[in-house]
């Protein structure tokens, strides 16, 4: 009988918040050409010669204020989430990051010495992002081909509306919402322009088209703003939402991002008079550096500076009850159906736009 696995798959963290291990991290994620998309003198120079020299020492201190007694949330609260769900489900589960660790060759190597022949991999990435969901399924997949090539792989699509995802995150937002607020801020994870132009495999959608993310095109299933948006229309219906915006953070360099930025967002809103802003960044599954330190933190002081008066930060899923039950649904549908039926939209048999 064919064995089958399952890996869990996120971003990554520095091992530890000291500036030589956040330098050895943001050189191997900023090195990547999915990330940082020049060709690779130009990235070399800009990585090493003019980010490397300053910024490690700037987000070591940010991680510093995050770090727990266990280590990176990111990484602990995945290792959760991988624990609590093997428990749920009889093939085995591991869990891996595209950077630094726990790494995809260990988590490969771990698999196959366990006999499995069938992968379902399970990116942590609800929206697909060349920077971060085709990234991490482009690593496990040459991981994949250099160290167990007989291993067949399914992918779970980008699963940024379905219903068992929504409603995990509706869930874990009901408490805080109950409690009233004045307006919520969707903030996402911010994209270069040039990344959706980069994957609308149309070449004349994304960022071209007026309107282009509310017109129907075959862009939206590499179209992260189109998906962030949906994430939106199916959430704010089931949770009873009237007054809310959206923006991106997390931006880096000059050039255009996507905007609204939530930095400028948050200042606008309490400067036109909200003064209990609720915050939810959907793209994150499990709380990290961006959640609790930009947004949590640099963002609540942005917000009261301008003249807000209380701001709250709905944690991620993390641990969610119904977020390992939507993870075991992915995984059941998996273990009961050939591979080509298995998809919350479509299984990725290709790479992705390489």
């Amino acid at each position: 009988m064919t064995r089958q696995g399952v890996l869990l798959i996120n971003l990554g963290s520095p091992d530890s918040p000291s500036v030589r291990d956040v330098r050895r991290y943001l050189r191997e994620f900023l090195m990547d050409g999915r990330v940082l998309d020049a060709p690779y003198p130009v990235r070399f120079f800009v990585v090493n010669c003019c980010i490397l020299p300053r910024r490690p020492r700037a987000s070591a201190e940010a991680y510093k204020k995050i770090w727990g007694p266990n280590g990176s949330p990111l990484v602990e609260t995945s290792r959760k989430v991988q624990a609590q769900l093997q428990e749920r489900v009889s093939v085995p589960v591991e869990l891996a990051m595209r950077y630094q660790n726990p790494p995809v060759d260990g988590a490969i190597h771990n698999l196959r010495a366990q006999g499995v022949e069938e992968l379902l991999v399970i990116p942590l990435f609800p929206h697909y992002a060349m920077s971060s969901y085709e990234t991490a399924v482009e690593q496990v997949r040459e991981t994949v081909k250099r160290l167990a090539p007989q291993m067949e792989l399914t992918v779970v699509p980008p699963y940024y509306d379905a219903p068992e995802y929504i409603e995990a995150l509706v869930a874990s937002a009901g408490a805080y919402l109950e409690r009233g607020y004045d307006h919520l801020l969707f903030s996402f994870h911010g994209l270069p322009e040039r990344h959706l132009r980069k994957s609308d495999p149309t070449g004349c959608h994304c960022l071209k088209a007026t309107n282009c993310c509310a017109l129907p095109s075959p862009a939206h299933r590499t179209c992260y703003r189109a998906q962030c948006l949906k994430t939106v229309a199916a959430f704010t219906p089931r949770a009873g939402v009237a007054k809310y915006s959206i923006a991106f953070q997390s931006r880096l360099g000059k050039e255009p991002w996507l905007q609204p930025y939530a930095d400028q967002e948050i200042v606008r809103l309490a400067r036109s008079g909200v003064q209990r802003l609720l915050v939810i960044c959907p793209a994150f599954v499990a709380d990290c550096l961006e959640t609790i330190e930009e947004m949590g933190m640099r963002g609540r002081e942005l917000f009261l500076e301008a003249g807000g008066r209380e701001f709250t930060l709905i944690p991620c899923l993390n641990e969610h009850p119904l977020w390992i039950e939507a993870l075991e649904q992915m995984v059941r549908r998996f273990a009961d159906a050939p591979c080509e039926d298995v998809e919350a939209g479509h299984p990725i048999e290709e790479p992705l736009n390489s």
